[in-house]
């Protein structure tokens, strides 16, 4: 019996010895494409090339590489020119340091009611948004209570205050 923490195999000694545990084989981390080797020459994969170079659609508009997932969801509905629309606003108002909201106003608006049309595909969004909106309203009427609260605490110390004074 060893004392080495080696796990025993059913193999000889000899080749035992030149074995690497797998969690120590190095694994490739990028994936070259085939080479032919009676040639020489590299194999591409059509469907790599197009996922990895920036695609043209029909109206030749380039599409960035990696696309968010929000944007390649908006533009998978009906509300795809629309969507265009909206984000070529934003990103002019962006690079022209513009209010974004004063700017784009119509697109989000056209777009808001392009989604609402299209409710089968954006509900998942749509809920999302109501759900923000009546959060945030929530929130505001939590404020204004307590604003209410402290002007009535402040109000009270004043007038108590004033006649301690006399």
């Amino acid at each position: 019996m060893s004392s080495s923490n080696v796990p025993q195999t059913h193999q000889p000694k000899s080749l035992q010895q030149h074995e690497i545990p797998e969690s120590r084989i190095p694994t490739p981390e990028t994936s070259d494409p085939p080479t032919d080797t009676k040639s020489g020459v590299v194999q591409e994969n059509p469907a790599e090339k197009e996922t990895l170079s920036e695609s043209v659609d029909e109206e030749g508009e380039e599409e960035e590489e990696g696309e968010c997932g929000f944007c390649l969801f908006m533009k998978g509905g009906g509300c795809k020119e629309t969507f265009i629309e909206w984000e070529k606003c934003v990103e002019e108002g962006e690079k022209n340091n513009e209010d974004i909201v004063d700017k784009c106003f119509q697109e989000t608006a056209a777009l808001k009611k392009c989604m609402e049309a299209h409710s089968d595909y954006y509900a998942p969004l749509l809920q999302a948004e109501k759900a923000a909106e009546e959060e945030a309203a929530k929130q505001l009427e939590e404020e204004k209570e307590r604003s209410k609260g402290l002007e009535k605490k402040e109000k009270e110390e004043d007038f108590g205050g004033s006649d301690r004074k006399k």
